[in-house]
């Protein structure tokens, strides 16, 4: 099943290959009860919040599109370069909530062994960030090939993908997992009540290097609170040499 057809499935529910997968209780809740604009700024309610963001969705369409099809020679050569290195698929499924907690299917190359969700009961112990969000700097499942791709971000590529069929814009809060998200505090619910994003204000301070989960969510209303496209023009300026250094990525 393509990102495409994620995006029609049924709320509160992840639908791929035809499976739907249940998820937890809380996120039905937040679907249900969640007061998402509440979340946003009160301009939000105002014609020109709305008229940027047909603007930013614009921008979107064409920039992933546009990067889609000029980086398709690194995109083969990354998947070759799985392929050689380890057993398994190119792509990782990536099953995670974005606005307003609804589930899609994105995608992400793998990194990891194959077995990387089963194993994730045995290295939670070692989680280095404060949080429901599991951060390991030396993750064991991780390949030698998966750690060179994820210094440079190469591995969130293919979310390029969910930016085009508007599950994710390239910039905004990133999405989480739904076993995250239960362990979310009712404020953090805040982070989804706009669509994710591929890079965002925690990518550009510093990433994983921020160890409490709190200050990443601090950083994502922030930027709800102060969005507009130059806020985003500026993220996407910083977000280039921020991953040329590698800094904070894990």
């Amino acid at each position: 099943m393509s990102a495409g057809d994620a995006a029609v499935a049924a709320p509160g529910q992840f639908a791929p290959d035809g499976e739907r997968r249940a998820v937890p209780e809380v996120v039905r809740t937040a679907q249900r009860e969640a007061d998402w604009d509440g979340y946003l700024p009160e301009r939000a309610a105002g014609w020109r919040w709305r008229a940027a963001q047909r603007v930013k969705r614009v921008l979107d369409v064409v920039l992933a599109a546009t990067a889609l099809v000029v980086l398709l020679p690194l995109f083969a050569a990354i998947a070759v370069a799985i392929k050689l290195t380890s057993h398994g698929p190119v792509l990782y499924e990536w099953r995670v909530l974005g606005r307003r907690a609804r589930p899609f299917v994105g995608y992400k190359f793998r990194t990891m062994v194959v077995e990387a969700d089963a194993l994730k009961a045995r290295v939670l112990a070692h989680n280095e960030m404060r949080g429901p969000v599991f951060k390991m700097r030396a993750d064991p499942r991780v390949t030698r090939l998966g750690r060179w791709l994820r210094k440079y971000s190469l591995d969130e590529l293919p979310q390029l993908w969910s930016v085009l069929v508007g599950d994710m814009s390239l910039v905004g809060p990133r999405p989480v997992y739904p076993e995250e998200f239960a362990g979310f505090e009712r404020w953090q619910w805040g982070k989804l009540a706009v669509v994710p994003g591929i890079t965002c204000l925690w990518q550009v301070n510093g990433r994983s290097s921020i160890a409490d989960f709190d200050e990443w969510v601090r950083l994502d209303l922030q930027y709800i609170r102060d969005w507009t496209l130059l806020l985003d023009a500026r993220i996407l300026a910083r977000t280039l040499p921020a991953v040329a250094r590698g800094q904070g990525a894990y």
